[in-house]
């Protein structure tokens, strides 16, 4: 099935611990079923002194759950998305508005 979340997209945060957030998706792992969204679920990881960096404790955003991550339409609200052929392109579109991604 094709990707109905993509890097780069603006989503907010449906469930959990960071509810109502909204970010930037830094990557996508579709195998896994999920998402790194900038800002979203940190965790403090502790990281060894290296020579690339100081080390200490370092905020890292973890993967949440594509289920949990709705896309943000151009007026700034939550919208599904769903797929059409416009020609011979498969095209994703907003539910909401109808307008193209």
């Amino acid at each position: 099935m094709a990707a109905k979340l993509r890097k780069g997209d603006t989503v907010v945060v449906l469930a959990g611990k960071d509810k109502g957030k909204k970010g930037e998706i830094s990557s996508v792992m579709p195998t896994a079923n999920k998402a790194v969204v900038e800002g979203v679920n940190v965790a403090i990881r502790h990281t060894k002194q290296s020579a690339a960096s100081q080390g200490g404790r370092i905020p890292q955003a973890m993967p949440i759950d594509l289920s949990n991550l709705a896309l943000l339409d151009k007026n700034g609200k939550a919208t599904r998305v769903g797929f059409r052929m416009e020609g011979d392109k498969k095209i994703r579109f907003a539910k909401t508005t109808g307008e193209a991604i």
